[in-house]
């Protein structure tokens, strides 16, 4: 008797890849009615327009994240001054009573608390920028906005928080016999240099932080060396004094951001504070780690636009 062969099955309807290409009458229907793929991530034109039309947002957001950060503190916004003013008293007494790093530095007091305030400008802004996304999940997933509006906000709530601070930083500055002149004027650009600087840097955390959250455990102790690295609560130029060390150091501990930034405030605003103890070429520093901090960032974070908020 012949044996009869089965049918074969019948192959089962596969659903495309994701990120296949459409059937091209389909795409040729999508693109003449003028649809776009869901979450696809705008050309970097496109996206810096959007960003200028939420800049409204940007600002509120700010504002509202500022005012909701110290809302179950009894003394609540009076923190964004404490907490740099406490920071700086620790520092005085480890630092400059116990081990004595005020000897040969003229008005250490304000040495140090302008030091204080700049570098926790820069440290917040770091922080913050690496939880902009990870900590923002519900929104990122709920509402379709460029996701650099979340770090760039971040940085102007530090920036509007370092700018309070700076009320009672005059203060200290008078207590200690500094003398208002036109060069404290140079505080302005010396902080929009700063704010492009940290924004950048912010946007790069952003991203990291987006695929890494563990990331945002491990930045207080990176932060932490880069601030003793930074002249925060000793100069630079005199601990470097005398001592032979190669080149190449000596090069990476001025060129360092967080000094250049420190050092231009100091020099702005402490009458003994003078030129030659600045780096050469200081405002040339500021100036390229702000270029190079703002475009790497913004491009590196608009790369991975789409990613963000999904899986």
């Amino acid at each position: 008797m012949p044996q009869t062969l089965a049918p074969p099955a019948p192959t089962p309807n596969r659903a495309p890849a994701v990120g296949a290409s459409p059937d091209p009458e389909l795409r040729a229907l999508a693109e003449r009615h003028g649809l776009t793929v869901s979450g696809a991530r705008p050309s970097l034109p496109e996206y810096t327009r959007q960003l200028w039309h939420r800049r409204h947002f940007i600002t509120s957001f700010a504002s509202a994240k500022l005012t909701a950060m110290y809302t179950t503190a009894k003394l609540g916004q009076l923190w964004q001054v404490l907490t740099p003013l406490l920071n700086a008293a620790v520092y005085y007494l480890i630092f400059g009573v116990l081990i004595g790093t005020k000897r040969g530095v003229h008005d250490f007091v304000p040495f140090l608390v302008t030091g204080v305030f700049v570098f926790t400008f820069l440290q917040n802004s770091v922080m913050a920028g690496t939880r902009a996304i990870s900590g923002n999940l519900g929104l990122v997933r709920a509402l379709h906005f460029p996701r650099a509006c979340l770090p760039i906000s971040f940085c102007l709530a530090q920036l509007q928080q370092l700018l309070y601070s700076m009320g009672v930083l005059v203060v200290i500055l008078l207590c200690f016999g500094q003398v208002p002149t036109w060069s404290w004027l140079l505080v302005v650009p010396a902080l929009t240099l700063q704010f492009v600087f940290n924004t950048g840097l912010a946007m790069v955390m952003a991203r990291l932080g987006a695929k890494t959250p563990d990331l945002a455990q491990l930045m207080p102790f990176i932060m932490r060396t880069w601030m003793y690295a930074s002249g925060v609560m000793f100069s630079i130029s005199l601990i470097i004094q005398g001592k032979h060390l190669p080149q190449f150091v000596v090069v990476l501990l001025n060129g360092n951001p967080a000094a250049v930034y420190i050092d231009l405030m100091r020099f702005a605003l402490i009458d003994s504070f003078k030129a030659n103890q600045l780096p050469p070429h200081v405002w040339a520093f500021a100036a390229g780690w702000a270029l190079l901090a703002g475009v790497v960032g913004f491009v590196y974070f608009w790369k991975a636009e789409e990613r963000y908020g999904r899986g």
